[in-house]
């Protein structure tokens, strides 16, 4: 490539983060989305182009495929970092180890502070507010793609929980080893029941082997403590949220309740 074409490309970039900083919710979502639809395809990509390098057979158009992608994909990347920077919101999001450009952008995208007086209001349309159900007929209470990126923050939350600056992924471990405790004393009989009866298990599963015995299986437990991690982090960014846009905290902070003890936990790197 030549030094021109370099540099078209180079003021291209920098022309596309100055745009992404003005961006509107509803195109930052649409990147958002888009980001993930090319992670996915690039990682199919890549697992073809091995694939057919073991198999030694061809592959030349597959291997340029993956590597457009993989520059789409950075190039979405650089956009949402910038929308992320372009916030106070987003820039503290991303002091926080597993929360990346595309989540905090994420964020953003899809949650108005001004329609979220208290925390509850973010996790009942994250699909976190176990109170919140869906029928058949009606309008779904939750926001699919937010519940997603919610899962994808518990992920990775446990990913980076042996960084030594991990905040989240240490809550998370801790209250899994709370929660298998509570399940080792019997605690969850009642829920494993109501499951059993709700729900269709193979006989021979672990999952209706613990359910019989009055115990959620592991999974469940690893999925209610990363549940809980991720509560935690977005009643921090609700705290951040609120206190940007109305110079004050909000006035129901959040309460950490485990094991009988309660406490107003601030969030991490905010003064």
């Amino acid at each position: 490539m030549s030094d021109m074409n370099l540099e078209s490309v180079a003021q291209l970039t920098r022309d596309l983060r100055r745009g992404a900083t003005t961006l509107g919710r509803n195109e930052a979502r649409f990147l958002v989305d888009s980001y993930y639809a090319m992670q996915k395809d690039r990682i199919a990509d890549d697992n073809q182009d091995r694939a057919l390098t073991d198999a030694g057979e061809p592959h030349a158009v597959i291997g340029w495929l993956a590597d457009q992608h993989s520059t789409l994909e950075k190039q979405i990347a650089k956009a949402l970092g910038a929308y992320a920077d372009a916030d106070p919101v987003g820039r503290w999001s991303q002091t926080i180890p597993g929360i990346g450009p595309i989540i905090a952008a994420g964020l953003l995208a899809h949650i108005d502070i001004s329609k979220a007086p208290t925390v509850g209001n973010i996790w009942r349309f994250a699909g976190l507010d176990p109170t919140s159900t869906w029928s058949k007929g009606q309008k779904r209470p939750w926001n699919t793609k937010l519940k997603t990126l919610c899962w994808k923050m518990g992920e990775s939350f446990v990913k980076v929980s042996g960084n030594k600056n991990d905040i989240y992924g240490q809550v998370y471990k801790a209250r899994k080893e709370y929660e298998i405790a509570r399940n080792e004393m019997g605690a969850n009989a009642e829920t494993a029941a109501q499951i059993l009866t709700a729900k269709k298990f193979g006989k021979e599963t672990d999952a209706r082997k613990h359910l019989e015995g009055g115990k959620l299986p592991p999974a469940q437990l690893h999925a209610r403590a990363k549940r809980y991690a991720v509560k935690l982090f977005l009643s921090h960014w609700h705290h951040v949220a609120f206190e940007v846009a109305y110079g004050t905290a909000p006035p129901k902070p959040y309460i950490l309740n485990q094991e009988g003890h309660t406490h107003f936990l601030a969030p991490p790197n905010w003064e």
